[in-house]
């Protein structure tokens, strides 16, 4: 009977992959920079809003074939919010019980989409606690905690089609620059760039990965000294990147080179692409446009024509109370004028 429920599930979400389209990429009209052309991947039109709707899906078909995810079995994950919204999503496509694991500084709007979706949430006060607390409720209700910082590089099969690294450059065969310069990526996970960094190397393309990491994030500081101990006493405040610890995910190999964006930068860059765009993103966008304007500033000072292609992760339409909220900024960013400027001056 379970093998059988195992079969329905993972033919359940074949099926809803195959009633979404994909993604839009989005080119942005920048004419300060000639000759260099900067596309979004916009992941915040998946049925759950946000790139990790790849990632949940991908975690879902690896526990069930893997054996892990049965019919009942209670899901656990341990996310600050965008991956639990999307593994709610898909627990109730299958009829499982769900509890996301998360800080109790969490956007209240995810915490709403993921009761929406049908499942609970699980608070801690440090972001450090997420794993304790999710493998012991997994143990407590013999259930399974996906661990998406573990299984994320492992879930997605690289080399196939409909990774995110297959349809950025399907998508980009008919633009004037077909294989980007740069593919700029943040971390939060580090399976998307991993799978972005293998795909490449696959294919034989000249295209440069490049990861941007905010503060009191340890990625960057690992793949400098190779540190796997590297650890922060705080939290990322651009909710669904940057860990206070490595991550089994992240794998530094596979990257060209890495940028620190401060989170201040990271909210101009967002405020300033509103006005492009006409409608709002989530930070980690801004932490990924604004390592992308470095380059195409660095291409531009050489000279160089080309292409940038990086990731518009989810909608700000989630972060009306913090990222969106002048006071918020203000008491945990400060003045952002310095920022703004930068960007004023591009």
């Amino acid at each position: 009977m379970n093998r059988q429920w195992v079969k329905q599930a993972i033919s359940e979400i074949e099926a809803d992959f195959q009633r979404s389209a994909d993604t839009h990429l989005i080119r942005l009209q920048l004419p300060q920079f000639p000759g260099i052309h900067l596309y979004l991947k916009d992941e915040s039109t998946h049925p759950t809003g946000s790139l990790k709707h790849r990632l949940a899906r991908s975690l879902f078909l690896y526990g069930l074939s893997n054996g892990w995810v049965k019919q009942d079995t209670t899901i656990i994950e341990a996310s600050s919010g965008s991956t639990a919204v999307s593994e709610a999503y898909f627990a109730r496509l299958l009829g499982l019980p769900f509890i996301a694991v998360m800080p109790d500084c969490t956007a209240k709007r995810k915490i709403e989409l993921i009761e929406f979706y049908g499942g609970r949430c699980h608070f801690v006060k440090h972001p450090s606690e997420i794993y304790e607390a999710s493998e012991r409720l997994a143990k407590e209700l013999n259930g399974h905690y996906m661990d998406q910082f573990t299984y994320a590089e492992r879930a997605t099969d690289w080399r196939g089609n409909n990774n995110i690294a297959d349809s950025i450059f399907r998508q980009m065969q008919r633009e004037p620059h077909t294989i980007p310069n740069y593919i700029v990526m943040s971390a939060g996970t580090g399976g998307t760039s991993a799978t972005l960094g293998r795909y490449i190397r696959y294919q034989g393309y000249d295209t440069r990965l490049v990861v941007v990491d905010p503060e009191n994030s340890v990625f960057y500081n690992y793949y400098q000294t190779n540190d796997r101990t590297s650890s922060s006493e705080c939290g990322s405040r651009i909710e669904g990147i940057g860990r206070p610890r490595v991550e089994p995910s992240f794998i530094p190999q596979v990257i060209d080179e890495m940028v620190q964006v401060p989170d201040a930068a990271s909210i101009a860059t967002i405020l300033w692409l509103e006005k492009i765009l006409g409608r709002k993103t989530g930070a980690s966008t801004g932490t990924n446009v604004w390592g992308a304007l470095q380059l195409m500033k660095r291409m531009r000072d050489k000279g160089e024509t080309g292409a940038i292609v990086t990731l518009l992760c989810d909608s700000g339409e989630r972060y009306l109370d913090t990222y969106y909220n002048p006071e918020w900024v203000k008491q945990n960013l400060g003045n952002l004028s310095e920022y703004q400027r930068l960007l004023l001056d591009l």
